[in-house]
């Protein structure tokens, strides 16, 4: 019995006399191994048989080709086939029919061209190149191949013809600089020059007027590169102009030692370019002022010049919010605290001209930055607080309100650790112009306390100041969800259906069903889908019904889940496993509401809304009915037909209607019971005509 317990005890742990290597052991199992079966090969003991092969082979390959043409490696493996038996003409065919077939597919394209070039018909490749560049002109990928093959034949004048033509059609940048480095391979700088000239009037962003001066660096001289350089400034201009041109401008002249005209550059560029698109080139001329020059004079400099034309724009008008901000900006970059303040103040004098909320935003933003700039920079709080506290007297409050600065200030104050003020500041915010984003922002902030009950009392506000929010009640019951007190959940769900107008209230009824169902209170959820459905019988809430009960579990499913809790935890498991079928009386409900729905449309003739229905019931019968039931939904599918009304003009207009059996069937009837009528009534006519005679 012991002996069965666990791993054999080794009594004698000494080296064995015999050591066995890990290579003799890779030998061994090496030896070991089973020879892989080969293919056997297939002989032929004369042309015939050979033939017939051929023949059963290219049957099979036509057999493919004919039950599916649009699949593109038929063709494929048929031409690869042929030209294993040395049959081109053959390989050809099969290819000119894939190009039939598929004339815009490149991969049928390059394998013919590969197929040509691997017997040697150049020819024929050269022909079929050009027939590719010309039928698909925009794919670089055959322009590639044909340049290369060109160029593989030493075809120098013939693979400059096929550049030429390729770049007629102005393609992407891989295109011209594939061009440039062919000419480059052959020492013909001045074609290359002309094609830089020619890449960068069709493609002028200035990556490639930097590869053009690498090119003049290497190749030309230094006049040249600067006449590179001039030109890309000047036809960039001031709307495309890159700080990325100027770096390598002054860089190169840096080189040269040519200093002066370094800092020219970085001048001329710095006057023009705006901060925001200039941050790498003011980093590059400090760095050029720490080797070459005195760093302290050019910031001085720098930053009085853009003074002054900030000072020149705030003159000819003062409320020009965004140029206070880059003031302010420039002065923070500047280090002096005095200046900066002295800027926001003056900025923040300029109060807009209006109440109207537009004039404003801007302002605003102006004591933001400066609350922000003292809370980092000099720490000094109650300036801070005082900034936010003179924002909150400015604002129109009747009129409207800005959130941005409640919200900022509350923040400020819970990063100050003042809970209650920040408390305050938000009650203060609501009391004065309420917000969904000052709600909103409040009731997370008193969730994330875990003070609920002052959450309820916050959504309880909101839902009252604003009945129509549908987010506000879906929230407020999510709340209630989290907390697991479903009774006040379903209280105020019932609340928010209740509401006469809201502004989704498609989401709520959603939510509310949802509950219900989570719930397994399917009575409830049936009973509120019949209440959603007095208010509309839009055509979503008859499938979305339908589909609820679908999933709704019979009694005995509820009675069967309920023994398998009280059974052990292994049988528990195998039956959360096993996918319980839909019975055939949520089958039977099911169709019963599909039934009903479509009888409603029958009635008020909505023809668009009949066929969405009758695809849901479809796709229904399909999935869980058997064959007489889809049958039978697919005699009520309509057809698409053509008909004439006439216009107010006395004109007449074609348009598209469904014309469905049922009706069809009724007009019908109609139709004969009138036409039953007339006959009639020439009866009565031909019999009172023959009585007065």
């Amino acid at each position: 019995m012991e002996s069965t317990r666990g791993p054999p005890r080794v009594k004698n742990k000494a080296a064995a006399a015999q050591q066995i290597s890990a290579e003799q052991l890779l030998r061994e199992a090496v030896d070991r191994q089973e020879v892989a079966q080969k293919e056997p090969t297939t002989r032929f003991a004369d042309l015939e048989e050979l033939h017939e092969f051929q023949a059963r082979k290219r049957k099979g390959f036509e057999d493919y080709v004919r039950r599916n043409r649009v699949n593109i490696n038929n063709f494929l493996r048929y031409a690869q086939w042929e030209l294993e038996q040395k049959e081109y003409r053959r390989a050809r065919s099969v290819f000119e029919r894939a190009l039939d077939v598929h004339p815009a597919n490149v991969t049928v394209w390059l394998r013919y061209v590969d197929a040509e070039l691997k017997s040697r018909n150049i020819m024929h490749a050269r022909n079929l190149l050009d027939r590719a560049v010309t039928v698909l002109p925009r794919i670089d990928k055959l322009w590639f191949k044909y340049v290369m093959v060109e160029e593989t034949l030493s075809n120098i004048s013939g693979c400059r013809a096929v550049f030429e033509r390729w770049l007629q059609w102005e393609p992407d940048a891989a295109a011209w600089s594939a061009a440039i480095k062919f000419e480059v391979r052959y020492q013909e700088f001045d074609r290359a020059r002309e094609l830089f000239e020619r890449f960068t009037m069709v493609h002028p962003e200035p990556s490639n007027w930097l590869k053009w001066t690498r090119f003049e660096s290497e190749h030309g001289t230094s006049d040249l590169v600067r006449d590179v350089f001039t030109n890309a400034v000047e036809t960039l201009g001031e709307d495309f102009m890159s700080e990325k041109i100027f770096i390598e401008y002054a860089r190169f002249e840096a080189r040269l030692k040519e200093y002066e005209r370094a800092r020219a550059i970085y001048k001329f560029a710095l006057d023009r370019m705006p901060r925001s698109k200039s941050e790498h080139l003011h980093k590059s001329y400090t760095t050029f002022e720490k080797q070459f020059g005195d760093q302290e004079g050019v910031e001085d400099v720098v930053l009085a010049k853009r003074r002054v034309r900030y000072e020149d724009e705030l003159k000819q008008n003062p409320k020009n919010y965004d140029t206070w901000i880059d003031l302010a900006r420039l002065e923070e970059t500047g280090g002096d605290w005095d200046r900066v303040r002295d800027a926001y103040e003056r900025a923040i004098a300029q109060i807009p001209p209006s109440n109207e909320k537009r004039h404003w935003r801007r302002y605003l933003y102006l004591f933001l930055f400066y609350a922000t700039w003292e809370e980092l920079t000099t720490r000094d709080f109650e300036r801070v607080a005082a900034i936010y506290q003179a924002a909150i007297k400015l604002i129109p409050h009747k009129k409207w309100t800005s959130s941005k600065i409640w919200l900022n200030y509350a923040r400020f104050q819970i990063r100050q650790m003042d809970l209650q003020p920040a408390r305050k500041t938000l009650g203060q915010s609501l009391g004065l112009a309420k917000k969904n984003k000052l709600f909103k922002e409040y009731i997370q902030l008193e969730i994330k306390l875990f003070e609920f009950d002052r959450a309820r009392k916050l959504y309880e506000g909101y839902v009252t100041w604003d009945p129509a929010n549908a987010e506000a009640w879906k929230s407020f019951a999510e709340l209630e969800r989290g907390l697991d007190d479903t009774e006040r959940a379903r209280a105020i769900y019932e609340l928010a259906v209740q509401q006469e107008t809201m502004d989704m209230p498609e989401l709520v009824w959603k939510e509310f069903i949802d509950f219900e169902t989570e719930q397994e209170e399917y009575d409830n959820a049936r009973q509120l889908y019949e209440r959603l459905l007095e208010k509309t019988s839009h055509v979503k809430v008859w499938i979305s019904y339908a589909h609820f009960e679908i999933n709704v579990p019979d009694e005995n499913d509820n009675e069967e889940g309920e023994s398998a809790q009280n059974g052990n935890d292994s049988d528990s498991e195998m039956d959360d496993d096993d996918d319980n079928p839909i019975s055939e009386a949520a089958k039977s409900r099911a169709r019963a509401i599909f039934t009903r729905a479509y009888k409603i449309m029958k009635e008020r003739e909505l023809k668009e809304e009949r066929v969405a229905l009758l695809n849901a019931w479809k796709s229904f019968e399909a999935t869980h009915g058997g064959k007489e039931d889809l049958e039978k939904v697919q005699r009520q599918m309509p057809s698409r037909v053509k008909k004439r009304r006439k216009l107010d003009d006395d004109t007449f207009e074609e348009y598209m209607d469904w014309l469905f059996p049922a009706d069809d069937e009724r007009e019908a009837k109609l139709s004969n019971l009138l036409l039953m009528a007339q006959r009639w009534k020439e009866a009565q006519a031909q019999a009172a005509g023959n009585g007065g005679e």
